[in-house]
């Protein structure tokens, strides 16, 4: 099985130093989990019934799409 490529983290955070002196660092979530979500917001969920798991999977598969169209050259 090949890996998933995520896009890195949506919403990083750098190291920093807290007020009780420890330092924390934060990934996020990542970027395909975020753009899947986006796609839910925005998909009619009238096109899939109670259906879920099948709008679960054409959210990922916008998200992948997303993610492939990040590395290319559009004009």
């Amino acid at each position: 099985m090949s890996k998933i490529e995520t896009g890195g983290p949506a919403f990083p955070r750098p190291m920093a130093e807290t007020s009780l002196g420890g330092n924390y660092e934060q990934d996020g979530m990542d970027l395909r989990d975020y753009f899947a979500g986006q796609a839910l917001a925005g998909w009619p969920v009238t096109d899939h019934g109670s259906d879920a798991d099948a709008l679960a999977h054409k959210c990922y598969a916008m998200a992948d799409a997303m993610i492939r169209a990040r590395g290319g050259n559009y004009a």
